[in-house]
């Protein structure tokens, strides 16, 4: 899986997950490091997640309960800005075979 995140004119570095990612993984190795300090550098943002599980367990719910967040448009990834961000970074992605060709792939972008 790849993890990234956008605001205004920019993007957050991508971040390639191998394995299973739980609600406490989520919390400790994406928001924890990631989009909380993302957030505390920037009043007034707004978090948007999409609801897989891992987003949508206790753990993460209670970590973003400090910040102010917006619920995920059910069935219209076209209201949400990041799905037409994914799209051109998976237009820009050449073909990968294996996460090692993935992790490489995803630093030239």
């Amino acid at each position: 899986m790849v993890w990234g995140a956008i605001v205004y004119d920019s993007r957050s570095t991508l971040i390639v997950m191998r394995g299973t990612l739980t609600g406490l993984r989520y919390v400790d190795d994406i928001l924890r490091p990631h989009v909380g300090r993302f957030l505390n550098d920037l009043p007034g943002a707004i978090f948007q997640q999409d609801n897989a599980l891992s987003h949508t367990a206790r753990v993460a719910q209670d970590f973003l309960r400090h910040f102010q967040t917006l619920p995920w448009p059910a069935r219209s990834p076209d209201l949400s800005p990041v799905e037409h961000v994914w799209d051109q970074l998976k237009r820009q992605m050449p073909s990968c075979h294996s996460v090692h060709d993935l992790e490489l792939a995803v630093q030239d972008l």
